[in-house]
């Protein structure tokens, strides 16, 4: 029986894309650790990344950028993120899980929102685990390009280091325009 699950990360940062990973796991082969991974530190998140990719049906990784997320606004850029990852897949499940309150405009088979499915629901579980590890990757990598901001410390959360920082240099174009910390700042972005 193939489910897929789905999940987000990145929808609260205040820069970077939103990315979405969707996951069909292999019942056949159990992957430990799902269900704390929100507990470990972040090596352990890898480890548990590469597990999926090697003992999954089927799983896919894709994201909307700044500028999707500021025309279409984060929840509907989440959801584009989702349905996209969920199209990559290659394989089609008999139903999608989604963690949350919210679906994605999927087609192809029945999908239902569980709130804190990341916690409950190995698939989803795994989904989470492979758009933060990927999120996570391509901030750390973008850090070298906007060093001034410490992306790869905070991974453009509005922690108090990246808010001075903001502040310092003003947004650059990885931040998004469309969040009230960077609309709200003292730079102009004409």
């Amino acid at each position: 029986m193939l489910i897929a699950g789905i999940d987000e990360a990145g929808r609260g940062p205040l820069a970077g894309p939103v990315f979405a990973a969707a996951v069909i796991l292999d019942p056949g082969k159990r992957i430990r650790g799902l269900m704390v991974w929100l507990l470990l530190p972040p090596s352990e998140r890898e480890r548990l990344a590469d597990l999926i990719r090697g003992r999954s049906v089927a799983w896919a990784v894709a994201s909307c950028d700044v500028a999707e997320i500021d025309s279409l606004n984060i929840l509907h850029a989440t959801m584009l993120a989702m349905r996209r990852a969920f199209d990559a897949l290659g394989v089609m499940p008999i139903e999608a899980l989604v963690d949350g309150d919210r679906m994605p405009p999927i087609t192809g088979c029945p999908v239902h929102p569980i709130v804190r499915g990341d916690r409950y629901v190995p698939a989803i579980s795994a989904a989470s685990i492979l758009a933060k590890t990927a999120r996570d990757a391509l901030l750390v990598e973008l850090d070298r390009q906007y060093p001034q901001y410490g992306f790869a410390q905070h991974k453009g959360y509005a922690t108090p280091e990246h808010l001075a920082a903001l502040n310092r240099h003003g947004p650059c174009p990885l931040h998004r325009r469309s969040f009230a910390p960077v609309s709200q700042s003292a730079f102009d972005f004409s």
